[in-house]
C-alpha cells in the first residue's frame, strides 16, 4: 500500500505535533461550553466522543483518497461563543444542540453552493500568504514568550532545533519534542495525575428549536466558524501550495457536524493553524508525502473519540510552556515561507503588509477575529491601490 511507502518518522511526528497543539490549546474550553449548558459528565465525555470521531474522520478519509493533507478541527472560536451564550442561563443542552444542527446546515449550504470557495479564489496569494503568516505569528512569538516561565526549557527546545536543522533536518522537530519531554520530566513538571482510566460512550440528546436560539446561539457560531476557522484555513491551503476541492471539504465538515450535532458535535471546520504543521517543510520535504501526517492526525483524533477521557489527559499532562515552544517551533518555517511570498512582489507588498498587521494584531470587531478583519484590511487596500492607478491611467 502506497500510504505506507509514504510514511516517515517526521510524518509521525507532525501528525502527533497537530494533535497535541489543537487539543491542549482548546479542550478546556470545549469542556467550559458543555458544562456552561448544565451538561452532565456523560454527556461531556460526549462531546469529546462526537468531536474526536468527526474530526478523525474528516482527517483521516479525504486525506487517504486524495494524497493530500486535509486537516480538519474542531471550531475553538464556536466553544468560546458557546460558553459565553450558555453562561447567561436562558439556554439548555437540548436548545444547544439545536443550534448546532442549524449551524451544520447553513455551513453544508454554503458548501454546496460553491460562493465561498470563488470568493476565496480571487484574493491574491500575497494576501492568502500574508495571512497565513500574520495568524501563525503569534505561535512563533508564544514559543519565545514561554522563556519567560520555564526558561531552560524553551532554551533547550531551540538549541536542539538549530542543531537538528543544521545536521539532521527531516528530524529537528522530532528531536526537539523528545528534548522537551525529557527536561519536562527532569523539572517534574509532567502532572500525571491528569491521566484517567475511561472508555467514552456517546450520549444521544433530544434537540430543540427555538427563535432566541438560533439568533443567540446557532447563527454567531456559523459565522465565527466560517470567518475565524474556514477563511484562514483556506489561506493556509492556498499558502502551502495544494489545490484542494474547498468546496467539497466545507460541505463534508458540515454534513459531519450535522450528523454528529445530537452527541455534542457543536462545529467541525477546516483547520488552520495546525493545519500548517501537517502541510508546512517540517511534515517532509516532499510535498507528495506530507498527507501521511495528516492520515496520522486523524487516528489520533479518532482514538481520543473513544479513549478520550484517557488520551486528553495524557496530551494535557504537557506543561504548557512545552506545547507553546513546540508549536511555535514547528511553524517557524511555515512563517518564513508565508512572509517571503507575501512582500516578494511589489505590486501587492503593502496590501499583504496590511493582511499580515491586521491578522497579527489579535483585534476581534463584533466578535469576529484579526483573521477576518486581516483579509478586509487587505483587501480594501488593494482595491484602493487598483482603483486609483486605473484611474490615473
Amino acid at each position: 500500500m502506497r500510504f505506507f511507502k509514504d510514511m516517515s518518522a517526521s510524518a509521525l511526528i507532525a501528525g502527533f505535533v497537530t494533535v497535541l497543539v489543537g487539543l491542549t490549546s482548546s479542550i478546556a474550553i470545549v469542556f467550559q461550553a458543555a458544562q456552561s449548558f448544565g451538561a452532565t459528565p456523560a454527556q461531556v465525555s460526549s462531546w469529546v466522543w462526537s468531536l474526536g470521531i468527526g474530526v478523525g474522520l474528516c482527517c483521516w478519509v479525504p486525506s487517504i483518497l486524495l494524497r493530500k493533507p486535509v486537516v480538519v478541527a474542531w471550531s475553538t472560536p464556536g466553544a468560546a461563543v458557546l460558553a459565553t451564550a450558555g453562561a447567561t442561563g436562558a439556554f439548555g443542552m437540548g436548545d444547544a444542540i439545536g443550534a448546532f444542527i442549524i449551524s451544520a446546515v447553513l455551513i453544508a449550504v454554503v458548501g454546496m453552493t460553491g460562493w465561498f470557495e470563488r470568493l476565496m479564489n480571487r484574493i491574491p496569494i500575497a494576501i492568502a500568504s500574508a495571512l497565513l503568516a500574520g495568524v501563525l505569528t503569534r505561535f512563533g512569538l508564544d514559543a519565545f514568550a514561554a522563556a519567560q516561565t520555564n526558561t531552560w526549557l524553551v532554551v533547550a527546545m531551540l538549541v536542539t532545533y538549530l542543531l537538528g536543522r543544521r545536521l539532521l533536518p527531516r528530524y529537528a522537530v522530532m528531536l526537539t519534542l523528545a528534548v522537551g519531554i525529557v527536561v519536562a520530566l527532569l523539572q517534574h513538571k509532567i502532572q500525571w495525575s491528569a491521566v484517567q482510566p475511561g472508555l467514552t460512550m456517546p450520549v444521544f440528546t433530544m434537540p430543540s428549536f427555538s427563535w432566541q436560539a438560533a439568533i443567540s446561539l446557532a447563527l454567531p457560531l456559523f459565522v465565527v466558524t466560517m470567518a475565524s476557522q474556514n477563511l484562514p484555513g483556506v489561506a493556509i491551503i492556498r499558502g502551502s501550495g495544494y489545490d484542494l476541492p474547498v468546496s467539497k471539504l466545507i460541505t463534508m465538515t458540515g454534513l459531519t457536524t450535522l450528523l454528529l450535532a445530537p452527541f455534542g458535535a457543536f462545529g467541525i471546520n477546516l483547520a488552520a493553524i495546525t493545519a500548517a504543521i501537517c502541510m508546512g517543510p517540517e511534515s517532509h520535504p516532499d510535498q507528495a508525502r506530507r498527507y501521511v501526517a495528516a492520515v496520522v492526525c486523524g487516528v489520533i483524533y479518532v482514538l481520543i473519540g473513544w479513549f478520550g477521557v484517557v488520551i486528553a489527559g495524557l496530551l494535557t499532562a504537557f506543561p504548557h510552556e512545552l506545547v507553546v515552544a513546540i508549536a511555535g517551533i514547528a511553524l517557524l518555517g511555515t512563517i518564513g515561507g508565508g512572509l517571503h511570498t507575501a512582500l516578494q512582489g511589489e505590486q501587492y507588498r503593502e496590501a499583504a503588509l496590511i493582511t499580515f498587521l491586521v491578522a497579527v494584531s489579535g483585534v476581534t470587531i463584533a466578535g469576529v477575529g484579526s483573521a477576518f478583519w486581516g483579509v478586509v484590511a487587505g483587501s480594501l487596500a488593494l482595491f484602493v491601490q487598483h482603483y486609483g492607478k486605473r484611474r490615473s491611467a
